[in-house]
């Protein structure tokens, strides 16, 4: 189960669309989340009234195409996997939304089971711990 929040600067809801698939086909095909397992938020700040701030941390080169993608997710992963994810979001996202894969900035936040709700109030995953 993750849950995906994209943050894009003057993304029309066709770009902030392509790049939510591309978020989720590298999730399925790296990780091996099932295809309906798709929680996400996708915002794109104007530049004006809100915006996103960036600078070329450890040389890479950012512009305005920037993109911020945080996923959180239950812990289990191994380090090739998560490697493997954050490469093929950066392709995913230049060959679906032409997104520079030098603008691409991904967090991930682990948890564990009894972290996750799905509605009424509980913990659904909470057992499985």
């Amino acid at each position: 189960m993750p849950f995906v929040r994209i943050d894009a600067l003057r993304a029309d809801s066709e770009r902030l669309d392509a790049l939510g698939r591309a978020v989720h086909d590298a999730l399925t095909e790296t990780i091996g989340f099932p295809p309906d397992d798709r929680f996400q938020v996708l915002t794109s700040h104007d530049g004006t009234s809100s915006t996103l701030a960036y600078d070329d941390y450890l040389g890479v080169p950012r512009d305005d195409g920037i993109v911020y993608i945080a996923i959180t997710m239950r812990s289990g992963r191994t380090p090739d996997q998560k490697q493997a994810l954050y490469r093929r979001i950066a392709e995913l996202a230049h060959e679906y939304a032409g997104t520079e894969p030098r603008n691409v900035f991904i967090t991930l936040t682990e948890n564990t089971s009894v972290d996750w709700s799905f509605g009424y109030g509980a913990a659904q995953y909470a057992a499985s711990d």
